[in-house]
């Protein structure tokens, strides 16, 4: 419930309402928020990135919990299996809270362009 990637049909039969997900947002990240929105971070620093060799993919919001999985693997190789779950687990529950903030922000954008058409539609 909610959980959809709404990238459909819809989206290729209206591209005016499709979210462009190569561009930045096109509304104010705030609109729709009277008390503001918490600002994402970047909790590792880029130097520790490229430290630990992270790959473009994996350069996130989540890398700050990638890199203790990483040095965990790396300390009980090639035993790293059950040794790490706790790590894998914060990591997996990151990268999913990550997925869906996406889609959300997805599905906002996408609601608010129709909206925006509607709109359009009534004043013509």
């Amino acid at each position: 419930m909610g959980t959809k990637l709404s990238v459909s049909l819809n989206d290729v039969l209206e591209p005016e309402t499709a979210p462009r997900i190569d561009r930045p947002p096109t509304f104010d990240p705030l609109y729709g928020f009277p008390n503001g929105r918490k600002p994402r971070e970047m909790k590792v620093s880029m130097k520790d990135m490229d430290e630990w060799n992270l790959k473009p993919g994996q350069r996130d919001y989540c890398a700050h919990l990638l890199i203790p999985l990483m040095r965990c693997q790396k300390k009980y190789a090639p035993f790293a299996g059950h040794m790490c779950d706790a790590d894998r687990h914060n990591w997996d529950r990151c990268e999913y809270d990550d997925y869906i903030m996406r889609i959300k922000e997805y599905e906002r954008e996408r609601r608010l362009l129709q909206r925006m058409k509607r709109k359009a539609d009534k004043q013509t």
